[in-house]
């Protein structure tokens, strides 16, 4: 395997000839409706794994995407630190709980791919606990997707700088207290330890059943469009218009599960 570049990523402005962001956006969420008309008719399960660096924009994502969906066929989840209890079980066990029935749509905000980051790089598993989880995830997907399950997995990537400066805004913005936690004061202290988890993560786990896909995460409302069209663009449904999903390659960057070969990212 190449190693990662160690180019940063660059935001990217989106040209005052294309379409408003708010137009451009509105035309994806009813694309995003037609998906979900599939999904409920035809009892088809979603499962959309969003992880990535603090501040990274998953929160702004997930809601562009649930925004117009049904509630009772859309579900967001987003675990907390496990009890007591979970902690003796098989460590996919709460997560399996969560998995999408027949008609619906799921996304994790953030995932078992804990044990890969969060968890790895604070310390909060042992060498043990982290090996058999990267021995285990892969087989682990792909029977899920054997048994009916579309998985898609997406990685939101974001350059130290821009990470600092969202960091500082959440800081000053009284309606953003609740984001705030020890880790994400973390953040920026172990940004090498977290890039080396990051690559060996996506390195390992990308497999033909539930491959990673990379996004640029700078500039939010690219953000917002490319990963949408990249999600559309993956799953079957009738009506689709395929001339909204065209993704910038420099804002999705698939993770391909063949060569392993992994797009530049943020060192």
């Amino acid at each position: 395997m190449k190693k990662v570049s160690a180019a940063a990523i660059k935001p990217i402005k989106i040209s005052k000839k294309e379409l408003t962001y708010e137009a451009e956006l509105r035309l994806l969420q009813i694309e995003l409706v037609k998906l979900q008309k599939r999904i409920i008719s035809k009892g088809d399960r979603l499962l959309v794994i969003l992880e990535g660096r603090d501040t990274a924009g998953k929160d702004g994502t997930i809601k562009c995407i649930t925004q117009n969906l049904s509630p009772r066929d859309t579900h967001v989840i987003a675990l907390g630190k496990p009890s007591d209890r979970e902690e003796g079980e098989w460590y996919f066990q709460r997560y399996v709980a969560e998995l999408p029935s027949a008609g619906e749509f799921v996304i994790f905000n953030r995932s078992w791919y804990n044990r890969a980051g969060v968890e790895k790089v604070m310390g909060f598993c042992t060498d043990a606990q982290y090996k058999e989880f990267m021995a285990s995830v892969n087989d682990f997907e792909s029977l899920l997707v054997a048994s009916g399950i579309q998985i898609l997995k997406y990685y939101l990537d974001i350059d130290k700088a821009e990470q600092a400066r969202r960091l500082a805004d959440r800081a000053k913005d009284p309606l953003k207290q609740w984001k705030i936690s020890p880790i994400d004061q973390q953040a920026q202290k172990k940004w090498h330890a977290y890039s080396v988890a990051r690559d060996l993560m996506l390195e390992k786990t990308t497999s033909p059943d539930a491959p990673w896909t990379v996004v640029n995460a700078n500039d939010k409302k690219l953000t917002h469009l490319n990963l949408i069209r990249d999600l559309l663009s993956r799953v079957e449904y009738p009506g689709k218009n395929k001339k909204l999903l065209a993704t910038d390659p420099k804002i999705v960057m698939p993770c391909l599960a063949t060569s392993i070969k992994l797009p530049k990212l943020a060192p």
